[in-house]
């Protein structure tokens, strides 16, 4: 169910390392530099992101706040401002069996040299108090990880989620967590 909002999206949100703000046009070029990694792209899509199809990224998630009320967030170092990755929810209506429904659907990019620092799991927990906030403490959300990503799957155990269900998505495999 699509919900039309006037909600502005925060600012921003700190932790201890991270800084999470909306996108804006100049995260282009960071983003496009992720995306465009193999390193990151191995699980998530298969392959790395064209420059289209990130700036169609960028959008979406500028229309996700605009509509939803919530989306992505850039994440960057609170000290030194470098590019950490993105994270934050969407609805992405995506074809699985099971379906995940109008649950908001959680997920998180990290660039390689971040990899191994405990910074994915320490947006997930900003992002997700931010979501119980947001949605209520009981609102059921998602997220997918590809079985082979284990440092992904980490993360989301460590974040509360549970594995509810293995299926396909787009012809590879993937695994369905819930919290």
């Amino acid at each position: 169910m699509l919900v039309t909002t006037t909600m502005l999206p925060p600012t921003s949100i700190d932790t201890e390392r991270l800084a999470l703000r909306v996108h804006r046009l100049e995260d282009f070029t960071d983003a496009l530099s992720m995306w465009s990694d193999p390193a990151v792209t191995r699980y998530i899509g298969g392959r790395p992101a064209t420059e289209e199809e990130v700036w169609q990224r960028l959008l979406r998630y500028a229309g996700h706040w605009s509509l939803m009320g919530f989306g992505y967030w850039a994440v960057r170092e609170r000290e030194s401002g470098r590019f950490v990755g993105e994270a934050g929810f969407a609805v992405g209506k995506r074809a699985l069996d099971p379906p995940f429904g109008d649950a908001p659907e959680s997920g998180w990019a990290i660039v390689p040299w971040a990899h191994g620092r405990g910074y994915a799991t320490e947006v997930m927990r900003a992002v997700l108090a931010w979501g119980a906030n947001h949605f209520g403490p009981e609102r059921r959300t998602v997220c997918m990880v590809h079985p082979e990503n284990l440092p992904s799957i980490r993360v989301a155990q460590k974040c509360g989620y549970r594995e509810y269900a293995r299926t396909t998505y787009k012809s590879d495999p993937t695994v369905l967590f819930e919290r």
